[in-house]
């Protein structure tokens, strides 16, 4: 006699299969999407999420027994979605007088970030959290892990670097005048 646990039985897609059957279809099911929606980088996004939402469906998807429709269904709603979306909100923005004008950035900024570039990734955010964002030494060293000690290092190397390529605000004259 069989037991519930088997009458309530559905197939399931292992983790394995799973794997198998995206590593199989994911370029098939974008390539489409690209055709369908015009936009590849649109296409990618909606296939990954479909997969991402077919991973905890996967017993429909076995049931089904057409899992490459299921996906190619499910990112070309999510691509009609966002239409929508886009829509709504350019919609929005008419009847509302649109965004501001925003300038772009001027020569100093594009010159700052060239010069924060340069700095290792944690003198970076440390430089970026103390300047730009107005954080103390200790509100730095909670939100970025490190000791109030290190943040201050990480201060005094990305001055002294930032000091040799930055022009100096006060100068009377431009640098190698």
């Amino acid at each position: 006699m069989r037991d519930e646990a088997e009458e309530n039985w559905e197939p399931l897609l292992t983790a394995e299969e799973f794997e198998e059957f995206y590593a199989h279809a994911v370029g098939r099911l974008t390539g489409q999407l690209y055709v369908m929606l015009g936009d590849l980088p649109e296409a990618q996004d909606v296939v990954q999420e479909a997969f991402v939402r077919g991973w905890s469906r996967r017993s429909r998807l076995a049931k089904d027994g057409n899992p490459e429709g299921w996906i190619r269904t499910v990112a070309w709603r999510l691509a009609v979605s966002r239409w929508r979306g886009r829509r709504r909100s350019e919609d929005a923005w008419r009847r509302h007088g649109g965004p501001p004008a925003v300038e772009g950035p001027g020569p100093g900024t594009v010159a700052l970030i060239d010069a924060l570039r340069a700095l290792p990734p944690a003198q970076r955010r440390s430089v970026t959290l103390h300047y730009v964002c107005d954080l103390t030494v200790e509100q730095v060293a909670a939100e970025t892990g490190v000791s109030g000690s290190t943040v201050k290092t990480h201060l005094a190397r990305g001055r002294a670097a930032l000091a040799h390529v930055l022009p100096d605000a006060h100068a009377e004259e431009p640098p190698g005048a």
